[in-house]
């Protein structure tokens, strides 16, 4: 039993194996049916074959293809590559070109490797209709060739610059000097980027170009200019072998040390790999870089992995095998969409038209005319440029999208070199911004700075020359008090500078949070021209002899050109000074003056009230308040009105009358001390008036206007249309003072327009002597003037503001302009109102009127409680005659209370 058995069991294997062998037959048969059924689709690849690059590049096409149809054995359409090196010339790659148009006839074309050779494959691929596929040409002018057969399936260079300038604007750097080789890779980029600066309110003041070429002295000595410079604030496009030697040259002239930022583009951060680890450990720590964002999948690990195992046979370790990087992802995908392409695009025409007689005006080289000329047109080429327009998947680089023949993908990653690592700090792209995490905007992670600090630079330092920085100063004939250069009377040599707008820039300069060394430099006005002087010392400044201007100098629109300002530190705007006149009051009603007329009111009123009061308590007890009613009306007013003077001689018996008169006495004395004073002041005192009170009233009399030699005043003074003849000048505050003396027809002045500050200081020498009258000019104040761009500004605004708002301030401003203040002060006090108001008495008028009205109501309860029990029952209970029998008992008189006055009367 058990032979029988195994002999079945071995017939059922055999069987087994005859079956798999006829399936396998038959799959190999359907395979080999499919592929004779297939059309070979002949598709061109030029690149640099003598580079790691070129073969990166082509070993990444062919994988795609092998992965492309081992998963699709169904499509019609198989892409055959017909590879020719282009030597890594422009004129190799456009003969390449050529050749597989005119003798393979090629559907398309990948490649070629820089953008140069692009720029001349693109017109001959749009003339023949076959569309050129570019996976490394990232120089944005390509676009300019406006062919709709030129597709890059790369990231152009100024995708980048918006990202380079969310780290600008996030570390509120303001000047940037670019890095780049001098060729046409370089140069396509920079005004993408001066553009994307601009927006972000960074500017470029310099640029430094490096030749392909350059030798290391070369890069030293480019090296060097930048250290002479304010800016620290590098980025850096070029390709990574270049880089590496900028970078190693730039670590030993200590431009990798503190202070200083490096920004790499993603042409050196894509291939980072390809830089040794030796120089990025020791020459790059520190620097950012920008790389294009690859998503992580499982699909990409598992392609690196085969493309590693392809490499095995051509290096002897595995670490020697070039690293994968995005061009090469790119170069994939390419492929794919290709393939894809070409499977829509179909098989029905694949041949090309008779040849054309084609000038090519683009191509300015040196090939034969047979090559120029001659070449047909591919029918099938406008449908594959519309299918691969219109191919969409989601390949190892990404989404891939074409729009307008150019792919779609914004995001980049934020690397930060730290050891052999290169940090992931954040990313960016057009919806989030700078972000770790890019489904919201949240800045980035800390980042290691050059110096291994975690404090971002400023982005801007002292050049290190060691030159200090050369500050100008006005040297003026007056007007000390703001700025004095004293020099010595021998030598004319400068001893010291001083003065307050000198005092502010000190305090301002040591209120930074970092060391500044300077030197005043004093520079004589010019007086050429009226106005002109500080005009003068802002274009000094604009030339490069000062590094900055501190003084009494105007901020204004037409000096801003050139210069930039800091924020004001002095009171701003611009007015006139006119001499007093001083005028006896001789106005018949000055008598009403002492008081306002509220006051006048409110004692008119009391003395109505006070007369009521009196009457109340007096009118039942004494035989004065008796008789007809307008006799007691006039004796209450009288006796009201006398106590003004202290006249009244009626006498009082009700005890509530004389508490309530004691009261009304004592204010009643101090109201008439106050006025009589008042009234005393004003009639003594001369009162001050303007003899100017409009400036066009000097315009049209023809009088002689003064202003501040050297000042713009003198344009706004034109404007008003007077002649230069009216208009006189002066130097300081005592020249001023001698003008106003002289007068008009003496060849004097009638009135001065001049700077708010001028006309304060010279307000506090002459004081109560001139006014400033009507109308008050617009202007901004004084300001430090510095280069434009200098990111010494935004620094000494918040400087200005701390000193400002600091009793720093006050300090200076007592030690030059004390005098002002005692004058304000004296001359407020001299000018201040003599006039009383209802605010200095308002408590006494309480008083009276609180005392008053008790004494009333105690007195009328006294009343009700002896009378009211009486007229009650006299009445029986009834309300309205109670209520009238009490009002006429008030009314009338106190019979006991008149015989008491009687016997009084007959004793005295």
């Amino acid at each position: 039993m058990g032979k029988h058995k195994g002999l079945r069991d071995g017939f059922r294997v055999l069987v087994l194996v005859v079956l798999l062998n006829i399936l396998l037959a038959v799959a190999m048969a359907e395979k080999e049916e499919a592929t004779a059924a297939t059309a070979k689709v002949k598709v061109g690849v030029v690149l640099d074959f003598n580079f790691t690059f070129g073969k990166m590049g082509l070993s990444c096409i062919s994988m795609a293809l092998v992965d492309f149809y081992s998963s699709r054995s169904h499509y019609k359409t198989r892409v055959i590559l017909n590879t020719i090196d282009s030597n890594g010339t422009v004129v190799g790659a456009a003969v390449a070109a050529l050749d597989l148009i005119k003798k393979e006839e090629v559907q398309s074309i990948i490649g070629p490797t820089t953008s140069m050779q692009a720029s001349f494959i693109i017109d001959v691929g749009d003339k023949a209709q076959v569309p050129i596929i570019s996976f490394s040409a990232t120089r944005p002018s390509l676009t300019s060739h406006r062919s709709s057969f030129f597709f890059r399936v790369a990231q152009a260079d100024s995708f980048q610059v918006k990202a380079i300038a969310a780290i600008i604007k996030t570390f509120k750097w303001r000047q940037v000097v670019p890095i780049y080789v001098d060729d046409e890779f370089g140069d396509g980029i920079i005004p993408y980027l001066v553009g994307a600066l601009q927006d972000v309110d960074a500017n470029v003041p310099y640029q430094s170009l490096i030749s392909p070429t350059a030798t290391d002295d070369e890069i030293d000595l480019k090296l060097s200019n930048l250290m002479t410079m304010q800016t620290r604030v590098f980025v850096v496009h070029m390709l990574p072998d270049l880089a590496s030697r900028l970078f190693t040259m730039a670590r030993k002239k200590g431009m990798m040390g503190r202070g200083y930022v490096w920004i790499m583009m993603n042409a050196i951060t894509n291939e980072f790999d390809s830089i040794e680890p030796s120089i990025l450990d020791q020459s790059m720590q520190g620097v950012l870089g920008l790389r294009t964002y690859v998503p992580r999948i499982k699909r990409l690990e598992s392609f690196k992995r085969s493309w590693q195992r392809r490499f095995l046979s051509y290096y002897p370790t595995i670490e020697e095998i070039p690293e994968l990087n995005v061009f090469g992802l790119w170069a994939y995908d390419a492929a794919w969409a290709l393939a894809i392409a070409v499977e829509k695009a179909g098989i029905d025409n694949l041949r090309y038209s008779k040849p054309n007689n084609i000038t090519f005006t683009n191509m300015k080289m040196k090939c034969p005319s047979n090559y120029l000329h001659n070449l047909g047109v591919n029918q099938n080429g406008a449908k594959l440029r519309d299918a691969l327009s219109n191919v969409r998947f989601r390949g190892l680089a990404g989404e891939f999208n074409l729009v307008n023949g150019q792919l779609q993908s914004f995001v980049f990653e934020i690397m930060n070199v730290v050891g052999n690592n290169k940090r992931n700090v954040g990313f960016w792209s057009p919806k989030t911004g700078l972000t770790t995490n890019l489904r919201y905007s949240n800045g980035l992670r800390p980042i290691i700075w050059p110096g291994d600090i975690e404090k971002a630079p400023k982005g801007w330092e002292i050049p290190t020359s060691g030159k200090k920085l050369r500050v100008g100063v006005p040297v003026k004939d007056g007007f000390w008090e703001f700025v004095n250069v004293i020099r010595d009377p021998k030598t004319n040599a400068t001893i010291d500078v001083e003065g307050y707008c000198i005092d502010v820039f000190k305090a301002v300069i040591e209120a930074l949070p970092y060391a500044i060394t300077y030197e005043f430099i004093p520079t004589d006005k010019s007086n050429a021209h009226p106005g002109g002087s500080y005009n003068d010392l802002t274009h000094q400044l604009f030339l490069g002899k000062f590094d900055a201007i501190v003084g009494d100098i105007t901020i204004r629109a037409n000096r801003s050109e050139y210069i930039d300002y800091t924020l004001p530190f002095t009171e701003s705007g611009v007015a006139t000074v006119v001499p007093m006149k001083r005028n006896k009051n001789t106005n018949a009603w000055v008598f009403l003056k002492p008081l306002t007329w509220k006051l006048w009111a409110l004692i008119g009123s009391s003395f109505v009230f006070v007369a009521v009061i009196i009457w109340i308590l007096e009118h039942r007890v004494n035989e004065d308040f008796h008789g007809r009613v307008l006799d007691q009306i006039c004796n209450s007013l009288w006796y009201s009105f006398s106590t003004m003077v202290f006249a009244h001689r009626e006498r009082t018996y009700n005890n509530w009358t004389k508490f309530v008169v004691i009261i009304w006495l004592f204010v009643v004395l101090i109201i008439t001390q106050s006025y009589t004073a008042s009234l005393a002041s004003l009639l003594t005192v001369q009162e001050l008036k303007p003899t100017v009170t409009d400036i066009n009233q000097l315009l049209k009399n023809g009088e002689n206007v003064g202003y501040q030699g050297g000042s713009f005043v003198y344009e706004i003074l034109k404007s008003l249309k007077f002649h230069d003849f009216q208009l006189k000048t002066y130097q300081s505050a005592e020249q001023m003072h001698e003008l106003f003396l002289k007068g008009s027809n003496n060849g004097g002045i009638s009135a001065a327009v001049d700077e708010i500050p001028y006309i304060k200081l010279f307000l506090a020498k002459y004081c109560s002597q001139y006014t400033i009258t009507e109308p008050t000019y617009k202007a901004d104040g004084f300001g430090f003037g510095f280069p434009i761009g200098s990111p010494l500004v935004p620094d000494i605004s918040r400087a200005i503001l701390k000193v400002t708002e600091d009793d720093r301030i006050r300090e200076i401003e007592n030690t030059w302009f004390k005098k002002v203040k005692e004058c304000s002060s004296s001359e407020a006090a001299e000018l201040s109102s003599t006039r009383l108001t209802i605010d200095s008495f308002w408590v006494l008028f309480a008083i009276t009127a609180s005392v008053s009205i008790i004494s009333v109501v105690v007195y009328i309860v006294f009343f009700l409680y002896e009378e009211l029990p009486q007229s009650w029952r006299v009445a029986n209970s009834s309300i309205l005659k109670t209520l009238a029998d009490l009002g006429s008992k008030f009314l009338g008189t106190d019979p006991k209370a008149l015989a008491l006055q009687e016997s009084r009367q007959r004793r005295d």
